[in-house]
């Protein structure tokens, strides 16, 4: 059986698909964009969207409970790789041992323009 999470302190889904889903002890958060869900504006450098990204996979996992101590496992969408260094250092502020598994590559376009996308895998609960 699978729920929807869903928060207004995180910008809606801009199609058929939701926030993140729950199934079993496993949080599926969607890819997040940096987009502000107050202004619904983005950042324009790679730093400032990674922390944006982050801070909506946050309100997302804290609608239920969850924090990024529970991510187990994250995915990072880059319009371009040379956002990688830059990336990684708000990702190493946000992110504590024990890591998260981690993928991380760039692809050819991302929606909006965004720099960076990110998605993630949480475990709560036995």
């Amino acid at each position: 059986m699978k729920k929807e999470i869903k928060t207004e302190k995180a910008p809606g889904a801009i199609g058929p698909y939701s926030q993140a889903v729950k199934a079993g002890n496993l949080i599926f958060v969607s890819g997040q964009l940096p987009i502000n869900p107050e202004t619904g504006e983005m950042p324009s450098d790679i730093k400032a969207q990674t922390r944006q990204s982050i801070a909506n996979i946050k309100a997302i996992l804290e609608a239920e409970g969850a924090t990024l101590d529970n991510v187990v496992k994250t995915t990072c969408l880059l319009a371009d790789m040379s956002y990688f260094g830059p990336m990684n250092e708000v990702y190493a502020e946000e992110f504590k041992a024990v890591y998260p598994a981690r993928a991380a590559f760039a692809v050819k376009e991302l929606p909006k323009q965004a720099l960076v996308e990110i998605e993630v895998i949480a475990s709560v609960g036995a």
